[in-house]
């Protein structure tokens, strides 16, 4: 027996869970832009085609939230960016008429999803 026939199966394994997780990547990507780029027109922030750029999209939620742009490179420190991306977000709720309290509710993974869609399509 080839020692190579126990090989192949993880290999396949491999390769499709990587696609797979790539698709999902990519289709949480597209849904989190898509829901910035409309909080940002229905908040009547500038250049909301700034949601599709890695990076741009961060100043963005900053610009629609009232902080200066520059706490971009805040949100580069571990912890402190988490404290800032809840403090971001309990500003754009508001922004949006919401209730700040849903901000906490980003932390849960499904739920911040929902809550993107909550603050984009529900007026």
């Amino acid at each position: 027996m080839d020692p190579f026939d126990y090989v192949l199966p993880w290999n396949v394994f491999a390769i499709l869970f990587t696609g797979i997780w790539s698709v999902v990547s990519i289709a949480v990507y597209v849904w989190i832009a898509l829901c910035l780029h409309i909080i940002a027109r229905k908040t009547n922030t500038p250049n909301p085609w700034l949601a599709w750029i890695p990076i741009a999209n961060v100043i963005l939620a900053c610009q629609i939230a009232g902080k200066p742009w520059w706490w971009v490179f805040l949100f580069l420190i571990p912890i402190v960016n988490l404290v800032l991306a809840i403090v971001v977000m309990w500003k754009i709720c508001e922004a949006r008429n919401k209730p700040g309290w849903l901000a906490i509710l980003m932390i849960i993974p499904i739920a911040n999803l929902i809550i993107f869609g909550i603050l984009a399509f529900v007026d």
